[in-house]
């Protein structure tokens, strides 16, 4: 009777060093998002940092493209000569002196502070500061927030920077018996105004911007109380270097 044939064991694919190295990387990866700050990344970087993670593909000898070069290289973005990368810490820093700052005004709802494509923009809510249809400052009620502005705007993290200011308000139509003929006028006029504080406290009029949008910019609906509320603002600006 014939013997029947041990069968062959597979051999060894050589792939199997591939598990160790995806947890090595895995590993790796986890280590670096811990360690990673989002306040001081810029959208450029972001970009880059994203396209470094993008495969071409599944086969096993393909990865991501390197930090030090790749596609990007061409166009001068490699993350050592990103020109983005020291006015993005200095916008990061503003933005959480700010937030730190006003901590109890943005609570009680006096003043917000987000960041967007232009910079760190610090809105002041016009009820706050003015009385209604009306550019005059309330000095009296505000003028600790307004030196604190003037002392973040005057530091030597922001030396070099440039600030707008921006004035708006909601869709309700002037009075015609008030000192305004439109809405344009009252939101250049608060604009004006806060300018002139500042300027008063020692910045230079020559880091400013003035523009006044009326009810062209809205945040929220103008449809409720608080919506309107919320357009009633002057925003001051500190402006990225790409929006001088």
């Amino acid at each position: 009777m014939a013997k029947k044939k041990k069968k062959e064991r597979a051999g060894p694919s050589g792939q199997e060093w591939l598990v160790t190295y995806a947890d090595m990387v895995t590993l790796v990866l986890c280590f670096f998002a811990v360690m990673f700050n989002p306040d001081e990344v810029t959208p450029s970087t972001m970009a880059q940092i994203s396209a470094s993670l993008i495969t071409r593909g599944m086969g096993s000898n393909v990865g991501g493209n390197t930090l030090a070069s790749g596609r990007f290289a061409d166009l001068g973005n490699n993350l050592n000569t990103l020109p983005a990368m020291d006015k993005g810490k200095s916008l990061g820093t503003a933005l959480r002196k700010a937030v730190s700052s006003f901590a109890p005004e943005v609570k009680s709802k006096k003043m917000t502070i987000t960041s967007d494509e232009r910079g760190v923009i610090i809105s002041l809510a016009a009820d706050a500061f003015f009385a209604p249809a009306s550019a005059v400052i309330n000095i009296e009620s505000t003028r600790d927030i307004l030196l604190r502005l003037g002392q973040l705007l005057s530091s030597s993290d922001l030396a070099g920077k440039k600030f707008r200011i921006e004035g708006h308000t909601d869709s309700t139509p002037i009075d015609p018996a008030g000192p305004w003929e439109s809405n344009w006028q009252l939101s250049a006029m608060r604009s004006i105004n806060v300018l002139h504080y500042l300027s008063d406290l020692g910045i230079s009029e020559k880091r400013f911007q003035v523009a006044g949008f009326a009810d062209t910019m809205p945040v929220s609906s103008d449809d409720t109380p608080e919506g309107r509320a919320y357009n009633r603002r002057v925003d001051i600006i500190i402006l990225d270097e790409a929006h001088f």
